[in-house]
């Protein structure tokens, strides 16, 4: 059995890691070079998104072959050497499984199409004319969530892409494929799964309009999910292994019953609750500055009730969906190294299995790209043409592009300050933002000081300390609303976290007492604030945590 309390994931975009051939694209090759650098962090487990056959549409996450590898990438016998070099070096490789749906030239789709009736029953097919879909619901990319096929004279249903056909897991031969797929990754040696947007593989058995939303409601935390993902783990025997669901628009209830050892489901949830206290009225295509109160008590609720009824969470900033969180909630700019350690701080002590993206680590930032042209992302593609049909200018809608589209956390991965960044010795597949010149592996690792080497140090204090592993947590609601306290006790012992998230001098409602801790870790020299035993107040983006008897 894992201990996955004292683990640390490390996450890769292949695409964007490390590029060993020269073709400007990152590959397997290119993993393998960098194992020591990941075992270096800490890192339990590697978690790659996907790598298999793919048209790439949606960057890997349109899979056409399940158990073949995207010659872009790489060989099978390129995957095997990564498994057997991450074992080597203690760290276990998780990977990716798209189950909700399949790329259009998936070979089970291909046939579907051709009309043969086995295969039109792995999707979810529905009747109508070519004027009237089944429902209203949206796309997650933008448009209509049904496609036409006129030869068939039905809809099929895309949650994701055109070309990202949802799965019928109604079906037991689906499911069954679907956990032939696990198992063969299993035999080949991989140690853990993170299963996309899984919470939405069920589907409601009567298909109707939504007309208050664009019709997640119908199908997220589907009526037979949970039902699907006991199946799944039971048949393929991954219960003792690591396993993370990504849940989109989930609820608390639906992930304390996920992640809940007894259910016998998952090891644990992404949700994203908290990456959304920017968009404005719910919608990520419209900016507003982060709602901080609204940030704190999502985190204050999900962790205490995780912990209250035995739950588990991935607890992280970034992902390669997810603009850059320095960039987001931090200051890129003057308080860049400052704000950088705080994110990690709150993080990486809170109660949960910690996730670092790649780059997070280095204090990476958003692109910064100025043109529709450098952007790959259909997404974003997608909504820049739909903010210009909404009215939008060309200048706003590039700058919604800046905050928000998933390409800024796609640019390459910034190891030295050579050309490409040490990415490539070509030009890669998408643009470095120009700090990659100070921002870089190379020059971080030489910089006790650096962004780098504090993450280094937050994932060792988590394998040293059981109170970050196991303690209690309790949010200390304080004022002003900047300011982000808690508290992890266990056995008489207490670690208190401090952190503010504004760029100023925020004084406390109440100065905190700490003659009986001494300090595990601060982003500033805590001499300088050594007010008496007690902190009266916090320092543009400040963190510091205090551990001691209470």
């Amino acid at each position: 059995m894992i201990d996955l309390k004292k683990c640390t994931v490390y996450q890769i975009y292949p695409k964007s890691f490390c590029d060993s051939n020269g073709d400007g694209i990152g590959d397997i090759r290119g993993i393998i070079g960098k194992l020591d650098y990941i075992q270096s962090l800490g890192a339990d487990y590697i978690w790659c998104t996907p790598f298999f056959t793919s048209p790439l549409r949606d960057n890997g996450y349109d899979v056409e072959d399940y158990r073949n590898i995207n010659p872009v990438f790489g060989t099978m016998e390129d995957v095997e050497a990564l498994i057997a070099g991450a074992e080597e070096r203690g760290m276990g490789l998780m990977l990716d499984m798209v189950f909700n749906h399949t790329s259009t030239r998936h070979e089970w789709f291909k046939r579907a199409l051709a009309g043969e009736q086995k295969y039109m029953d792995y999707y979810i097919f529905r009747d109508g004319g070519p004027d009237k879909p089944p429902t209203n619901w949206q796309s997650k990319f933008g448009g209509p969530a049904w496609e036409y096929v006129p030869s068939l004279q039905k809809w099929y249903l895309h949650l994701f892409d055109v070309t990202q056909a949802d799965l019928n897991w109604n079906n037991p031969e689906v499911r069954q494929e679907l956990k032939n797929i696990v198992l063969f990754w299993k035999s080949k040696g991989v140690k853990g799964f993170r299963f996309d947007v899984v919470n939405l593989i069920s589907k409601p058995d009567v298909f109707e309009d939504d007309n208050i939303g664009d019709g997640k409601r119908f199908y997220s935390d589907g009526p037979r999910v949970h039902e699907f993902l006991k199946e799944l783990v039971a048949d393929t025997g991954i219960e003792d292994m690591i396993t993370v669901g990504e849940m989109s628009s989930t609820s608390l209830a639906n992930c304390l019953k996920y992640s809940n050892p007894k259910e016998k489901e998952l090891s644990m949830c992404f949700n994203f609750h908290h990456l959304k206290v920017d968009y404005k009225d719910g919608n990520k295509w419209e900016l507003m500055k982060p709602d901080y109160r609204r940030l704190r008590d999502l985190f204050a609720v999900w962790q205490t009730e995780m912990e209250r009824k035995n739950g588990w969470m991935a607890v992280f900033w970034c992902n390669h969906d997810q603009p850059r969180i320095v960039s987001r909630f931090g200051d890129d700019k003057k308080y860049w190294k400052e704000s950088a350690k705080m994110l990690a701080t709150f993080i990486h002590l809170l109660r949960g299995t910690p996730y670092i993206y790649q780059g997070e680590e280095l204090g990476m930032t958003n692109a910064g790209y100025s043109s529709i042209d450098e952007y790959r992302d259909v997404e974003s593609i997608n909504y820049y043409h739909i903010l210009l049909k909404k009215g939008k200018t060309r200048e706003r809608a590039l700058e919604i592009l800046r905050q928000r589209s998933r390409d800024n956390g796609r640019s390459p991965m910034q190891w030295n300050s050579g050309r490409y960044g040490g990415f490539s010795v070509t030009e890669p597949w998408i643009g470095l933002p120009d700090n990659y010149k100070w921002i870089n592996v190379a020059a971080e690792d030489r910089d006790e000081d650096s962004i780098l080497n504090y993450y280094r140090a937050l994932v060792e204090l988590r394998k040293q300390h059981k109170i970050i592993q196991e303690g209690r947590i309790e949010f200390l609601l304080l004022k002003p609303e900047e300011i982000f306290a808690y508290k992890r006790v266990l056995y008489g012992q207490e670690l208190l976290v401090l952190n503010n998230f504004s760029g100023k001098n925020v004084p406390l409602c109440k100065p905190i007492p700490y003659s009986e801790h001494s300090c595990l870790i601060s982003n500033y020299n805590q001499a300088e604030n050594n007010q008496g035993r007690a902190i009266k107040s916090l320092r543009p983006y400040e963190s510091i945590a205090f551990y001691g008897k209470y």
